[in-house]
């Protein structure tokens, strides 16, 4: 009788045992879920996603000598918006979009090296054309002139030239916030002669022939993707960035501005030929420049020219490639992508036979077709308890309705760079909202792997990128506007 009840208590004993097992096992099992969803995904309010109509001064990042308030151009910061002279209409900003990539990606077709990447120090061959990119979305104020007038500029990475409208408008102006640039008003203001060594310039920094009027003035030409253009004579002013001054600046002042230009003045080139503004003030600067495009279309970044103190301490660098087909561009070796911290399959080749640039000017990063398609058939599973509707663009396939949720579990996306980096993208850059039941996957996918690929400003929104030419890296730092 003894042995039997001991042989019971045994029994029970185990059976409770292993349910203690088997729970404990259960809530390690949940809290390690719960810590993979923690650290993998990112939980926001759908409110949140929806753009304010209010503009947010608070978020201007960390002031430096030599930093630029950045807005965006269809943002309520901007003060044409306030007067209705931008509208964002979606569709057409991503048939603009679409635009500039075609323009992009012709000038990398031009031959069958086009893609290929070399180390920053190597020797490149100039760009065949030039100035076919548009314009950027993203908005600073500088000083042009003497005495200064602030003039409102749309920055780009992708263009050299800078320019922006002048008096007497010869031609045609287009509408624009700021006082339209008078010359003949400045002590500073000086036409290029034609024809000149600096007037040869042109060339290479527009991918036009040099013109001349026939009062000897050099002329500039710059057309486009998206049709529009810019006309005027090739010139030098001082140029105030917050305090200092770059005197003797290069720049474009257009007597014919036409096309899908409207309330910014004019363009601040920072791409990497002779006339940027990175070459021209590369002894101030050291041809040294970061940003942080601000994470909504209602708060501000900024753009900074010169080497802050604590710039490079938290960032991430990667090797800057120059690009034989388009060396004005900033290249960079992408050799994988992770969805909810997951790394995708997709072989290494599949962007090293494309190649990659950074541009402030594209909005949608586009990748490889294969490794576009690995993105979104793991963004749609680990998004597949929400449901899919489809899109009012043509270039977006992976869209969800979320009206019904109060919020949303984004999984998280992570760009691989060489150097063994890794870029976690901010949250605001996963999703591109197009309506309140209308929120999409915010990437491409090329239709050709030899076409390009583009890390896009959507993506880049809150991280602090970093220029450092001479140094030949580009930094990446999350938080950056913060």
């Amino acid at each position: 009788m003894a042995s039997r009840i001991s042989s019971l208590l045994m029994c029970i004993l185990y059976i409770y045992s292993f349910s203690a097992f088997l729970c404990l096992h259960a809530h390690e099992a949940r809290e390690t879920a719960e810590n993979y969803h923690l650290h993998h995904y990112h939980t926001v309010q759908v409110s949140s996603l929806i753009p304010s109509t209010t503009c947010n001064t608070s978020s201007k990042g960390p002031k430096r000598e030599a930093s630029l308030t950045v807005i965006h151009k269809y943002g309520p910061c901007f003060q044409s918006n306030k007067d209705q002279l931008l509208v964002l209409n979606h569709t057409e900003f991503l048939l603009q979009d679409q635009s500039r990539v075609n323009s992009i990606h012709s000038k990398f077709s031009k031959n069958s090296d086009g893609n290929k990447l070399r180390e920053s120090q190597a020797t490149t061959l100039p760009a065949k054309s030039g100035g076919t990119i548009g314009t950027g979305n993203y908005i600073v104020t500088v000083g042009l002139g003497t005495p200064k007038t602030n003039q409102t500029l749309a920055f780009d990475t992708g263009s050299d030239l800078t320019w922006a409208q002048c008096k007497p408008c010869a031609k045609q102006c287009y509408q624009q916030v700021d006082p339209i640039f008078d010359p003949s008003k400045s002590t500073s203001y000086t036409n290029i002669s034609c024809p000149t060594p600096l007037c040869s310039q042109l060339t290479s920094a527009t991918g036009s022939p040099r013109q001349c009027s026939s009062n000897s003035k050099c002329i500039y030409v710059v057309r486009y993707g998206d049709r529009s253009f810019t006309i005027g004579y090739f010139s030098t002013e001082r140029l105030t960035i917050t305090s200092d001054v770059v005197d003797n600046f290069i720049f474009g002042c257009g007597q014919d501005n036409e096309g899908l230009f409207k309330g910014f003045a004019g363009l601040l080139g920072l791409g990497r030929g002779q006339v940027s503004l990175v070459q021209q003030a590369a002894q101030k600067y050291k041809k040294f420049f970061s940003y942080c495009l601000p994470s909504t279309i209602s708060s501000m970044g900024y753009l900074t020219l010169g080497k802050g103190r604590e710039v490079s301490n938290s960032s991430k660098f990667t090797p800057l490639l120059t690009l034989s087909q388009g060396p004005s561009f900033y290249g960079l070796n992408l050799s994988g992508i992770s969805v909810g911290g997951q790394r995708l399959s997709i072989p290494t080749s599949v962007f090293s036979t494309a190649g990659t640039i950074i541009d402030s000017g594209t909005v949608i990063t586009r990748l490889p077709p294969t490794a576009y398609n690995a993105l979104r058939t793991s963004f749609r599973e680990k998004m597949r308890n929400y449901p899919m509707t489809s899109s009012s663009s043509s270039l977006f396939d992976t869209c969800y309705d979320l009206s019904k949720n109060q919020s949303v579990s984004i999984p998280s996306i992570s760009f691989f760079f060489g150097g063994g980096v890794s870029v976690d993208l901010n949250k605001v850059g996963i999703l591109y909202i197009l309506s309140q039941t209308e929120a999409c996957l915010a990437f491409a996918g090329n239709s050709n792997p030899s076409n390009i690929a583009i890390f896009g400003n959507e993506q880049q929104k809150g991280l602090e990128v970093v220029y450092d030419v001479v140094g030949g890296k580009i930094g990446f730092r999350p938080g950056g506007c913060s």
